[in-house]
């Protein structure tokens, strides 16, 4: 059974300039707040809006974060705080670009007494059950609509 999750994204500008807009509202139909995107400032972005590389890092944390979570409580081992400095690599190779590798570096505070050992290998599960983590080479499908006018 598949499920769908959608988003909406949303731009506006003119190409034809040199300095064109490359900032645009990400959200979603059920109205929660929008997100405010925008390319990396080295493409001509806004350093003070979410880039792509900026959110394929944070989404991975953040799904890798509540997998952990869930595989802890089922295993009955006490988490009492969890805190992820997430950073994706954007490596360049053949004139195309992509990221090559996305660190995860969480600080995990458990209760006194817990394996570490366990908690490590908690942590290690959690990335094959990720789905986030199984989705970063899944395929791309695309169907364009171009309007004109």
């Amino acid at each position: 059974m598949a499920e769908s999750y959608p988003a909406a994204l949303s731009w506006s500008g003119n190409t034809l300039d040199p300095d064109y807009n490359r900032s645009a509202e990400l959200s979603k139909p059920e109205g929660l707040a929008a997100i405010p995107v925008s390319s990396l400032p080295k493409f001509g972005g806004s350093g003070e809006r979410w880039n792509p590389e900026d959110l394929l890092a944070g989404i991975l944390a953040h799904c890798h974060m509540l997998t952990f979570l869930a595989l802890a409580a089922k295993a009955r081992v006490e988490v009492h705080g969890y805190q992820d400095q997430a950073e994706a690599t954007l490596v360049t190779e053949d004139r195309v670009s992509r990221v090559g590798e996305i660190l995860l570096k969480p600080t995990i505070r458990v209760a006194s007494g817990t394996d570490p050992a366990k908690v490590e290998e908690l942590f290690e599960k959690a990335h094959k059950y990720c789905v986030i983590a199984n989705s970063v080479t899944s395929k791309v499908v695309m169907h364009p609509k171009v309007v004109q006018g």
